[in-house]
């Protein structure tokens, strides 16, 4: 199963669901989709899509899932690799009106180099990097909150 995080900001990210539904329409993507939408309106057949749902729920589905796609929120991606799922993060950009910037390109990149995920610039990407998932080994993510909270702050300082 696949799980798709798309976090609980009013932040609408149509263009990942859109291509997951070509995946799936495709061939590509034979998983269950399980989609958790928070505030992106998209209707499709081929995935299960919930609004908000409450972190129990959350919790059961991640544990089910064999792969994760999120978008670049640092949450939904600690969250997934800290419990050793394989990630593909996606980051929301500010040039389509998904965000009020870029940071979520900085934050992929910084968990792609790093090894944790398969990091992602574009939605158009996802096709290779679902073929390449399945072998893909993250690094095992080992919680360090007070290097964290640094790279965040020096981030946001930046910014």
């Amino acid at each position: 199963m696949i799980l798709v995080l798309l976090g609980t900001q009013n932040n609408s990210f149509i263009r990942l669901l859109k291509e997951i539904d070509k995946l799936i329409d495709n061939g590509i993507i034979k998983d269950e989709v399980i989609i958790q939408a928070g505030y992106t309106k998209y209707e499709s057949t081929n995935m299960k899509i919930m609004d908000l749902i409450s972190k129990e729920e959350l919790e059961k589905y991640r544990n089910a899932a064999d792969i994760i796609v999120t978008h670049g929120g640092v949450g939904s991606i600690i969250s997934s690799i800290k419990d050793g799922k394989k990630v593909i993060a996606i980051p929301r950009l500010h040039k389509y009106g998904e965000h009020v910037n870029d940071h979520q390109t900085q934050i992929v990149q910084m968990f792609n180099k790093k090894g944790y995920i398969i990091g992602l610039n574009e939605v158009n990407e996802l096709e290779e990097a679902i073929k390449r998932i399945r072998d893909f080994k993250p690094i095992k993510y080992e919680q360090n909150n007070e290097r964290i909270l640094k790279v965040i702050s020096e981030f946001i300082d930046k910014t």
